[in-house]
């Protein structure tokens, strides 16, 4: 199933599913209040929901909250996560994006998976503008995967996570790298190069439907960005280095995770002009449209705008 967060032309923002290309279902309507109406909510008992949601979706005929996709505005499915991680867990990125800083490949990499807290309160959807920082020079997109907890847990191991996700969706991780650049030399960060907006979306696909496409320690799933366009970036899920069960044993040793928390992957091979390098194309300006790509997860799409002071 496709999860979705929407907002009807009254302005009520609900949880839903794709029914089909054409059509969404308002889970809260169509199952008369007996589902949450945000996804934040649904995610504290998602077992116990998606049940509910799979009863509701293989009933002969849903008589109300059925509704056009057309009627309604996609936002981003989990507008306001409890937490966001993002990890670094593809070999080639870490690579390159050292090389391009002069800078060797470190052996402690390889030792365990690294991620940094990013702003879980600058989470922007599909078709939302994203504001260029005003003094950044270099802002450039990341093309990765995210996964969300669908269940609390602590000291989780790597071979019993995957009960705890609930479900994958595309994630742009934008970064503004001359700030990063400049804040990391100090030894802390990223952070201001990052937290000024993250996207995801367009849907939260749940964990069964990747299922049979597992491959290594990741999924076959190729993954593709465009500026304006133009094809930049192109990998595959089945590439990562860490699987997302081995960046979970990670986030959660001597800590509980929660419902409704993001883990990103960090960003595949090739998958941002940092790596592929201005010759290729020049960073990002407002009026440049991004689009994400990741089979079987739909098309990530943002459009940058100037920052409004």
């Amino acid at each position: 199933m496709k999860f979705i967060t929407f907002e009807k032309k009254d302005g009520t923002i609900r949880t839903g599913i794709l029914l089909n290309s054409d059509h969404i279902i308002d889970l809260y309507e169509a199952s008369n209040g007996e589902l949450p109406e945000s996804f934040l909510d649904f995610l504290d008992s998602s077992e116990i929901n998606l049940e509910k949601t799979r009863n509701l979706v293989n009933l002969t005929e849903i008589d109300k909250g059925v509704y056009p996709i057309s009627a309604v505005k996609l936002m981003a499915p989990l507008p306001v996560p409890r937490s966001f991680r993002d990890f670094y867990a593809f070999e080639q990125h870490v690579k390159t994006a050292r090389q391009k800083r002069g800078l060797d490949m470190i052996p402690e990499w390889y030792e365990i998976p690294v991620f940094y807290f990013s702003n879980h309160l600058a989470i922007k959807g599909p078709g939302e503008p994203i504001e260029k920082p005003l003094e950044c020079k270099c802002l450039d997109y990341e093309l990765e995967l995210a996964c969300i907890i669908g269940k609390q847990g602590k000291d989780i191991k790597a071979a019993d996570a995957d009960q705890y996700i609930f479900g994958y969706c595309i994630l742009n991780d934008w970064s503004a790298r001359d700030l990063q650049r400049k804040e990391m030399v100090v030894g802390l960060g990223p952070a201001k190069g990052k937290d000024f907006a993250t996207s995801i979306g367009p849907w939260i696909v749940t964990k069964d439907e990747l299922e049979s496409l597992k491959r290594a320690k990741g999924f076959n799933l190729t993954m593709k960005a465009k500026v304006n366009g133009i094809p930049l970036s192109e990998g595959n899920v089945g590439d990562i280095y860490y699987s997302f069960e081995e960046m979970i044993e990670r986030a959660s040793k001597g800590v509980s995770i929660y419902p409704g928390e993001i883990i990103g992957s960090g960003t595949v091979g090739t998958g941002c002009i940092l790596e592929l390098g201005t010759s290729v194309h020049r960073w990002l300006l407002p009026g440049d449209q991004i689009e994400l790509e990741i089979e079987h997860l739909g098309v990530l799409e943002n459009t940058i705008v100037a920052e409004e002071r």
